[in-house]
């Protein structure tokens, strides 16, 4: 079953980051049983960042400059995700996301003003038409 399909899964699922996307998702490997990881693209849960592809030059700086965030706050060590579910878009899974330091990571970007709060609506452009 798609993973919409199959509800959620609570977690926590270790994962070690592989490479940071942009400001609100991440490619990670999850270590889903003992000598069993699985690759998976995260979509941090709750937050919205500038979109890396936009045709707005300033969205795009803020793009970079949230990468750069998440990148920090994820840091080196192990995360945690959490709460997991389907993602509607390009096979990504969507979870909370904690740090080895036991810091909320989307709850993060948004005091940091990297991203904005999102609840699964359409996206609004940070740029004027």
């Amino acid at each position: 079953l798609p993973a919409a399909a199959a509800g959620t899964v609570s977690g926590p699922v270790e994962t070690t980051v592989l490479r940071v996307v942009d400001g609100d998702t991440f490619v990670a490997e999850a270590r889903v049983w003992p000598g069993h990881a699985v690759t998976v693209s995260v979509r941090i849960r709750g937050i919205d960042a500038p979109e890396i592809r936009s045709r707005c030059a300033a969205e795009r700086a803020a793009a970079k400059k949230a990468r750069a965030t998440l990148g920090r706050l994820l840091g080196d060590g192990p995360v945690t995700v959490s709460n997991i579910g389907g993602d509607k878009y390009y096979g990504r899974v969507l979870a909370d996301v904690t740090t080895a330091g036991g810091m909320a990571v989307g709850p993060a970007m948004l005091r940091l003003g990297a991203a904005r709060a999102y609840g699964g609506k359409t996206r609004q452009t940070m740029c004027r038409p």
